[in-house]
């Protein structure tokens, strides 16, 4: 049985990689210099409510540990992938309350579910091109999500100097230790409207995908790195 299979259906085994896992970015993140934007903008919308965090695939590695935990707890979506179960994993130890969502999961079930969460004052979080892309294209569980719930939005995006990519649809980045780092939060200030036309909702994918972009080039600036994936 592959790896992949394994992990599929092993909880022990997505535990153990995911403590694993949870020890190296530990350690990046205590050994990274850290510089950020946003955060205090994101604190004051919490102060009021729940919001809902959206992210590329490719820059979700370090987001449990950017979040601002102590205003808020946050439940992360992931599905039931391999890393799916192994993030899974590693955001409950960084005490956060992940959701798992089946590729087989209605849009109205899931709805159900996240609008629960949000009931309770939960802050959502979801990367939003994956779990499976193309990388950087807005999928419609996002818009559907943030015009459901109505709460606010936000970007986010991590960058360091040292880092790896994997061989994956998204070129997802990996922090190495002992480098810079940065990492923003961003408010998306359009709205979603509760009906909207076929033409509205493009124009939305498309000013998210844009602010998505920006926010992750805002990150790479930050510590005057050129824009990667």
């Amino acid at each position: 049985m592959s790896l992949r299979k394994r992990i599929e259906k092993s909880t022990f085994l997505a535990n153990v990689l995911a403590r694993l896992a949870g020890t190296y970015l530990s350690f990046c993140q205590r050994t990274t210099t850290w510089q950020s934007e946003g955060v205090d903008d994101l604190r004051a919308a919490m102060a009021e409510g729940p919001v809902l965090l959206v992210m590329w695939h490719s820059r979700l590695m370090m987001s449990a540990y950017h979040w601002p935990i102590a205003d808020g707890t946050l439940s992360s979506l992931h599905d039931t992938s391999p890393i799916g179960r192994v993030v899974g994993v590693l955001h409950t130890r960084a005490g956060l309350r992940p959701m798992k969502m089946s590729r087989k999961t209605t849009n109205i079930a899931a709805s159900r579910t996240v609008l629960k969460r949000v009931k309770e004052g939960v802050s959502i979080g979801m990367t939003g091109d994956g779990p499976l892309g193309p990388a950087r294209q807005v999928n419609d569980a996002t818009l559907e999500w943030a015009r459901v719930t109505g709460i606010p939005v936000f970007g986010y995006a991590f960058t360091t100097t040292k880092e790896r990519r994997l061989d994956s649809w998204d070129q997802m980045l990996v922090p190495k230790p002992f480098g810079k780092g940065a990492y923003v939060f961003r408010r998306f200030d359009d709205a979603f409207p509760r009906k909207p036309t076929a033409d509205e909702q493009e124009a939305l994918r498309q000013s998210l995908q844009d602010f998505l972009n920006k926010v992750t080039r805002d990150a790479d600036q930050l510590l005057g790195l050129p824009e990667g994936p």
